[in-house]
């Protein structure tokens, strides 16, 4: 049995989430040890137990220690099964954290997988869910995978209530060398929920102007939810995309909804203007795909310690190495 050291890097959650996703594909039994033993709070929340019990579900595992607030856990992965599986994250716990978790492992089941998930669709430290829709899933389309989700109701911090349909195909896992792709347009998605409508207006046309006045053209729709239907979230949020890189903003109290747009606007302008193939998000996305794949590479303007992780975590279950090498400013990835 393979035994990970929880602490690792940040010691958060990303490696408990890739550990199983990687002990599930593999077929490797897996003792995590120290689960975010140094954070105030150690060990398993609601929303990394959620991860477990999905999982266990989805690869017919069987665990110890799943409990919150446990330190350890053991996973032994039994076989992948196809069907629909539906789960509740609870508040506003991230549904795409859920989703790259899960995605990987679906790939690999031997009928369609239908996730049917409530929690947070647009929260802090967490990819949007539309940038998994329009970032994460092109890429994914390239090397092979067959994967869509549908947001049916958006969820946002604190009191989530979000609801997500993604449906995984079984799909076999090709490696893609990404390379920058023409910059001809960004695009974007400015929403809300139980705000005026203005609010997602005002963001849309604040990040046009912004992205405008750093050359690039825009095209940004709006997604506005009016306080009824029973819609129990208040947000608002902008996420945009051009080719494999994406910026986002969330709405808060008292921040100007032009703030949000212009951070938005910034977030990809920085990725853009980086010249590096994929955001700093789908770079950790892509790596438990490619060490599936055995191959691949990818350029990124920053290694961020989920992708540090996944990496390690990738390289303690295959054979695959990841070579790093810096290049003017970016970081370039190749699997081997």
């Amino acid at each position: 049995m393979l035994t990970i050291d929880g602490t690792f890097g940040e010691g958060g959650g990303q490696i408990l989430r890739t550990s199983v996703a990687m002990a599930a594909i593999t077929k490797m039994p897996v003792k995590i040890v120290g689960i975010r033993s140094k954070r105030p709070k150690p060990g398993l929340s609601a929303q990394h137990l959620t991860a477990v019990r999905a999982m266990t579900e989805l690869a017919g595992a069987d665990t110890t220690g799943a409990m919150i607030g446990s330190t350890e856990l053991t996973f032994i992965p039994g076989e992948i099964s196809g069907g629909t599986y539906r789960m509740d994250i609870g508040t506003a716990g991230s549904i795409s954290l859920l989703l790259q978790c899960l995605i990987p492992v679906a790939l690999h089941a031997p009928g369609k997988v239908v996730l049917d998930i409530t929690g947070g669709t647009d929260v802090r430290w967490s990819p949007p869910i539309d940038h998994l829709r329009h970032v994460l899933l092109p890429a994914l389309a390239l090397m092979g995978c067959d994967v869509s989700i549908d947001i049916l109701k958006r969820g946002y911090y604190p009191r989530g209530g979000g609801r997500v349909r993604a449906v995984i195909e079984p799909s076999r896992i090709a490696g893609v060398d990404f390379y920058r792709e023409t910059v001809d347009m960004v695009y974007g998605c400015s929403h809300s929920s139980r705000l005026p409508e203005h609010v997602a207006r005002r963001q849309r046309n604040a990040a046009i102007s912004r992205l405008q006045d750093r050359g690039y053209d825009a095209v940004i729709d709006t997604d506005i939810t009016a306080a009824h239907k029973g819609v129990a979230s208040t947000g608002s949020g902008i996420t945009l995309w051009c080719g494999h890189v994406g910026g986002s903003a969330l709405g808060e109290r008292g921040k100007p909804a032009e703030v949000v747009g212009f951070d938005a606007a910034d977030n990809i302008i920085r990725e853009l203007d980086s010249g590096a193939s994929v955001d700093v998000y789908l770079a950790d996305q892509l790596i438990p795909c490619m060490a599936m794949a055995k191959s691949g590479s990818f350029t990124t303007r920053d290694l961020s310690l989920h992708t540090k992780t996944n990496i390690w975590v990738s390289e303690q279950f295959t054979d695959v190495k990841f070579d790093i090498k810096p290049s003017d400013r970016i970081f370039r990835v190749v699997c081997r």
